[in-house]
């Protein structure tokens, strides 16, 4: 069973890379549901808990995966525990290359109408033998919101990357999950088309390798101080909650 830390107001699960591919392939081979994959940062500490819709989704969640450094690091400050960070867009990319090995098949659904059908064609190039059985951009209208799911179940996929941008794609899954008949593993991937297409760039390897890629985002789009301007809370209230735990623990010191 897959451990599940409290870090603040939420949660993430003590889970690496291999052991996430390993679920997956369970999920589609023996599962009998939707399972749901989502990604934890620290400015989700401070945005999911003020949505109690929202709040039940992530606590309901199938596997919470440590996205951002600074969770890895609030994991390691509270817990004594050594994280693997496992950002969103490398798990997709696993996710297709498992795929395009066991013979799983795909739909994407998300991003602006030229970004999806890119990622798909992307993708595809990159991982031969990925099957990609249907795909729709994210501005699908609600009226026709049923049209979508029957093309998603009549198209076969046991794999469905959810590309809506949180809180949208947490929420969307949570209200169709019953009506996804075939599927059996749904990521959110926020963004991560976009990347896939190059019309975002993720960080070099060097930057990610050594937990920054949160300041070459910064430094590529300034615009996103608004979203890290929590960064520095965060660290605060985790050395704060440390500080607390350590107080609260009862001395071991004995008497004479």
């Amino acid at each position: 069973m897959i451990k599940r830390l409290n870090i603040l107001n939420l949660w993430v699960d003590v889970v690496t890379m291999d052991q996430i591919l390993s679920l997956v392939t369970g999920y589609v081979e023996n599962g009998t549901r939707p399972h749901c994959i989502f990604a934890v940062n620290p400015e989700k500490n401070f945005s999911v808990p003020k949505d109690p819709e929202l709040y039940k989704i992530f606590n309901s969640a199938d596997l919470l995966i440590p996205d951002g450094i600074g969770i890895v690091l609030a994991a390691r400050i509270l817990h004594g525990i050594r994280l693997s960070r496992v950002a969103g867009a490398d798990l997709m990319h696993a996710i297709c290359e498992l795929s395009a090995q066991k013979g799983y098949k795909v739909f994407v659904y998300g991003g602006q109408e030229y970004v999806n059908k890119g990622a798909v064609e992307q993708l595809s190039a990159i991982y031969p033998g990925l099957i990609i059985t249907g795909r729709a951009n994210g501005y699908v209208k609600q009226e026709i919101m049923e049209d979508l799911i029957q093309k998603i179940n009549s198209s076969g996929a046991q794999i469905l990357l959810l590309a809506l941008g949180s809180p949208k794609q947490e929420k969307w899954f949570a209200t169709y999950k019953h009506d996804l008949k075939g599927i059996r593993v749904c990521q959110g991937v926020g963004g991560t088309l976009d990347t896939v297409v190059g019309r975002v760039r993720r960080a070099p390897k060097a930057w990610q390798k050594i937990g920054i890629e949160w300041l070459y985002r910064l430094l590529s789009d300034p615009k996103r101080i608004k979203r890290q301007r929590v960064l520095p809370l965060f660290t605060a209230l985790v050395l704060l909650s440390k500080v607390k735990s350590l107080a609260s623990e009862p001395s071991h010191q004995g008497g004479l």
